[in-house]
């Protein structure tokens, strides 16, 4: 099946305009990463530590009723969530001055003195410890930086060195643009986001792969061709594969997004947003970065045999 049929689009002459774009972005997901490693961009518990308690109520509560209480009882750094399903209220609190296990107590009794006619039950209640953030957010960068690595090795051993540098930049920058993005919106970072991180690179590598497949087979049957015509060719030819991929894998990740409910919005959003990312770097990024290393070098491009063969 194809969706998109005899594409001629010049998308290696678009490098420069692409490159900016990327820049861009990027600079801001490394803003967003040393806002991350300060604690200062909107961490959740996993990796500052604090307590998370989600209750659900009789009859609705304010999110103003509910903050002006938490202040009450020394706890106005509150973050509150209101969950619309089922008149739940999730309460989140970072690092006090108050011992970690007296938090969800403090929460627990100051509603049911404020509001005795309003039954509530604590559907979750999670405790982490300052020690515990602090060995989750330093165990994520070596499990990213180690995918990384995995990586370009998988890459540069497969196709080329100058392949595995395209494959790690345009991953990077899939990382960086998710940080950008949930940074300036202010989302939370926390583990689902992690998981959602490493799920789209390993998606984007994959549609890299496709193309960097493609470039090699169109290498061997055109050897005269030039390299940045053999790039293109090579990207539209697996242009229709490559929208019907993300087009169907966005639709799962937007179902989640809409219809999955609030525990998983933001992890929901992520994906949807990964998808889009994953998909122009694989098309933009990837393949563009070899085609500028190979014209600086100015010699013909050259690529591994294939470790699979073929009948």
């Amino acid at each position: 099946m194809q969706f998109i049929k005899n594409t001629r689009i010049d998308f290696i002459g678009m490098r420069k305009v692409t490159f900016v774009i990327s820049a861009i972005i990027a600079i801001v997901g490394l803003i967003g990463i040393v806002q991350i490693s300060r604690n200062a961009a909107n961490m959740g518990i996993d990796f500052s530590g604090g307590t998370s308690v989600q209750l659900k109520f009789s009859q609705p509560v304010s999110l103003e009723t509910a903050r002006t209480l938490l202040a009450r009882n020394s706890l106005k750094e509150a973050q509150l969530q209101e969950i619309k399903e089922g008149n739940r209220l999730l309460i989140k609190i970072g690092k006090t001055s108050m011992a970690t296990g007296n938090v969800a107590e403090v929460i627990n009794e100051a509603f049911k003195k404020e509001f005795p006619g309003n039954v509530f039950v604590v559907e979750s209640s999670t405790e982490i410890g300052p020690s515990i953030g602090d060995k989750l957010k330093k165990d994520t960068l070596v499990a990213v930086g180690l995918s990384m690595v995995g990586i370009i090795i998988y890459i540069a051993w497969r196709f080329d060195f100058k392949f595995g540098v395209g494959a790690i930049v345009a991953t990077l920058h899939d990382v960086l643009a998710m940080v950008a993005l949930f940074y300036v919106m202010n989302k939370e970072i926390n583990l689902l986001f992690v998981t959602a991180v490493l799920t789209i690179a390993g998606y984007s590598l994959t549609d890299t792969v496709v193309v960097f497949d493609r470039i090699r087979e169109n290498l061997n049957k055109n050897l005269d061709q030039s390299m940045e015509r053999l790039f293109n060719t090579s990207i539209n030819e697996v242009l229709s594969r490559t929208v019907i991929t993300s087009l169907t894998t966005f639709l799962a990740a937007i179902s989640l997004y809409l219809f999955g409910g609030e525990v998983i919005h933001d992890f929901a959003l992520a994906l949807v947003a990964g998808v889009v990312i994953a998909t122009y770097s694989s098309i933009f990024i990837a393949s563009p970065i070899v085609a500028e290393l190979e014209s600086r070098r100015g010699g013909p491009v050259r690529l591994k045999e294939s470790p699979v063969e073929t009948p």
